[in-house]
């Protein structure tokens, strides 16, 4: 059976939804395809569960700090796993039931259950049934990548969508990546109770943050007895009797690690290999990636793509906004662009990161002229007050202009603070706008003016 639609949305992601209720407030009869979970990545095995989880291990960390604030609690400090997952599960029900019952009950939208495939740069089929639209919008997310690691299939790994499942406390979980995904599931699990190693295969943490961060990150995790093991230049995996075993290196020497259970975090592939998207002549790069111009538009005409699946960002945020540029274009007369936004993220450890703009490798890398400011979070008197010294605060500032260029807030409340600077950069406003504002004590973003009144060259060479 066919059936003509002015608009397909494949997938109901963070953009999909969105996209949906406006094509379908212009007038638009729509048509959205979810073949699983309504809500994509973040409601169900991205951001929403593993913040869920953060909180309840960090809820028991600080139960476990409760004598440094004179506070005293009878008996030790136990984890029912059982109850983390339902509490998580109970957020993330909400969330994903919410998503479905707005798209189930929207005006001039059918809702498709099934698996979206090309026919045609036109067409697609859902199970039996054929979908023919002028305008069809992909919105289908990535998933975990799995390596090729011989011996791995006998091993029942787990990534961050079955971590999900998890209602145990793993003995000893060890951690291959140490990315974000793989930092946060590290702390987060060594809260709980488990015993937690780290293999990286790079020389650091979080390798495409600045060398400081790194290491600030590195120590905040060993801090609470987290093991980390970098330069695992040839990383392998086998089953010996119930353990797990990580062989780090193929040639130099037999450093191994072993482990009850294994976390795979090495990064994410999209989900465009069963798409049909060479009927449609849609063009993907090399690791299957769909490519996009800067309004999202792919090379075939009445097709956009939107979200993890473009490569223009792999966080909810950059997909809420594809789906504004997308919008902005088709019914605002706004020329809105991907490069318009400036990027920023978080690294939801504790105490967290905040990041936005150039980081200071890539500011040294570009040659100009610039000035940086740093400040200790052991400097702060809200982190002093709270007991949680860890990390610092960075901002670099184009000496010429006067405009911020980056920032990293690593410490107490990092991922809010940064926008205080995101905010003065979208303005394209100089730093002297904040560095003259009263800001209220005592708090955190009190002390980026005094950051601010105390910049620096920015020297040739890292110090």
């Amino acid at each position: 059976m066919t059936h003509k639609y002015d608009a397909i949305v494949i997938g109901t992601g963070q953009a999909g939804p969105s996209l949906a209720q406006r094509l379908t407030t212009e007038g638009m009869q729509t048509a959205i395809i979810e073949r699983k979970l309504f809500g994509g990545t973040c409601v169900n095995v991205g951001c929403i569960p593993t913040k869920t989880l953060v909180a309840s291990a960090r809820s028991a960390y600080m139960a476990r700090r409760a004598e440094e604030f004179g506070v005293t609690l009878s008996g030790p400090v136990t984890v029912d796993m059982e109850r983390v997952k339902a509490r998580k599960d109970a957020v993330v029900r909400e969330s994903n039931e919410g998503v479905a019952n707005w798209l189930k009950n929207m005006k001039n939208l059918t809702v498709y259950k099934g698996h979206g495939r090309f026919e045609d740069p036109h067409t697609v089929r859902v199970n039996d049934e054929l979908l023919k639209a002028d305008q069809i919008f992909i919105d289908v997310g990535a998933r975990a990548f799995i390596p090729d690691m011989p011996d791995l299939d006998a091993l029942d790994y787990l990534t961050n969508s079955t971590m999900m499942d998890v209602d145990f406390l793993p003995e000893h979980l060890l951690v291959v990546g140490g990315g974000y995904i793989g930092l946060e599931f590290a702390q987060m699990y060594r809260r709980f109770g488990s015993r937690v190693s780290i293999i990286q295969r790079a020389g650091r943490l979080i390798p495409r943050d600045d060398e400081d961060v790194s290491a600030a990150v590195k120590e905040i995790l060993e801090n609470e007895g987290i093991e980390v093991h970098l330069n695992a230049t040839c990383i392998t995996v086998e089953k010996v009797a119930d353990r797990v075993v990580a062989g780090l290196d193929c040639e130099s020497g037999p450093r191994k690690v072993a482990g009850s259970h294994l976390l795979l975090a090495v990064g994410r592939r999209p989900n465009t290999d069963d798409l049909g998207l060479d009927k449609a002549g849609i063009e993907t790069d090399s690791r299957g990636l769909i490519q996009v111009d800067d309004q999202l538009r792919t090379n075939v005409p009445g097709i956009w793509a939107l979200g993890e699946v473009n490569g223009r960002g792999a966080f909810t945020h950059t997909a809420y906004n594809d789906y504004e540029i997308v919008a902005a274009n088709l019914f605002d007369n706004d020329p809105r662009r991907v490069t318009d936004r400036i990027l920023c993220y978080g690294l939801y450890i504790d105490p967290p990161l905040g990041r936005a703009g150039m980081t200071e490798g890539q500011v040294r890398q570009s040659g100009r002229k610039a000035l940086i400011g740093k400040m200790m979070m052991s400097r702060v008197g809200r982190a002093r007050e709270r007991s949680e010294t860890q990390g610092f605060m960075k901002i670099l500032i184009d000496a010429e202009t006067e405009k911020i260029l980056g920032a990293a807030i690593l410490g107490i409340g990092g991922d809010e603070i940064v926008h205080s600077l995101l905010d003065v950069m979208y303005a394209d406003a100089p730093y002297t706008v904040i560095q003259r504002a009263v800001h209220i004590h005592p708090t955190v973003t009190e002390l980026i003016p005094t950051m601010l009144g105390n910049l620096k060259p920015l020297t040739k060479t890292s110090s």
